[in-house]
């Protein structure tokens, strides 16, 4: 194989990566912050891929969909919270478990109630739909450059609200002690609403940036849930450094296994989960307790 074939497959990596992340980064929010096991999150990424197309379909344009179905998914996560994800704060994991995976059901039902059970597509933009060439043979897709420079921009712009806004010191707060930052004021139910919608808006995100390079289709949020827990589980749970390092990880495991080990790729994630959790059960950015 020519070296370009590897350089190809490594760009692929990266931007897979560069999607994970933005899915487990609000996972890793929500249940490092909040405290919350929901596993409806797969489902969001769905909403997005489905707003994508539903919303390109009627408008003409991606990005006027991607401008229209943000405020919709952002307007759906709050919901979401206000409504069911803000009685289980002081209760159970368990009830945590059931409710969300009674959400993933019924998002599912009305994906195919709005959509039905076929497999669509979302086109290109025009502007972006070319390729570059790296060698005489080998050419990479532009739209897959502009998903990785999109998510380097969101993961820049979440490292400096998390480290260098007030927003971002109260998140990391509220991570550590949510009882002291309510005794100093602090509007935690609205802070954890916010949260949670954030959440649900990045995993909306992906799935419509993903969307005109992948299916449509029904279920395809469950996948991504489970390699995004595999994700937040590799960077240790609530550590935004560990997520993004945990998903260019997956990236690159993902897409050189079926390279080089296909026999092998469905397991090589979990494989390498079950590595770092032997070596600290706590993941690599986790704190130990």
């Amino acid at each position: 194989m020519e070296l370009s074939f590897y350089l190809v497959q490594l760009l692929n990596a990266i931007q897979y990566g560069f999607l994970l992340f933005l899915v487990a980064s609000g996972l890793t929010l929500l249940f490092g912050i909040m405290g919350i096991i929901n596993l409806a999150h797969g489902s969001f990424y769905m909403i997005g891929a489905y707003l994508a197309y539903g919303l390109t379909e009627m408008t003409g344009s991606l990005w006027l969909g991607i401008l229209l179905g943000l405020p919709i998914a952002l307007l759906v996560g709050y919901l979401v919270e206000r409504f069911a994800i803000s009685f289980l704060y002081k209760r159970d994991h368990l009830y945590q478990v059931l409710l969300t995976f009674a959400l993933i059901l019924i998002f599912n039902e009305l994906q195919q109630i709005l959509w039905g059970t076929d497999v669509h597509g979302v086109a290109i933009p025009a502007p972006l739909a070319g390729s570059i060439p790296l060698t005489e043979n080998q050419s990479y897709p532009v739209y897959r450059l502009f998903i990785s420079a999109v998510c380097i921009a969101i993961a820049g712009g979440m490292s400096w609200v998390i480290q260098k806004t007030r927003l971002g010191m109260m998140i990391r707060a509220g991570a550590s002690n949510r009882e002291m930052v309510q005794a100093l004021g602090i509007d935690v139910n609205r802070l954890f609403a916010l949260v949670f919608s954030l959440g649900v808006a990045l995993a909306a995100f992906a799935g419509m940036l993903a969307a005109p390079v992948d299916s449509v289709y029904p279920g395809m949020g469950e996948n991504v849930l489970i390699i995004s827990f595999v994700v937040v589980v590799i960077g240790g749970t609530g550590s935004i450094k560990g997520a993004f390092i945990g998903a260019m990880l997956i990236g690159l495991v993902s897409t050189f296994g079926k390279v080089l080990l296909p026999e092998m790729a469905s397991i090589m994630a979990y494989a390498l989960m079950a590595l770092i959790l032997l070596w600290r059960p706590q993941g690599l950015f986790g704190r130990a307790h």
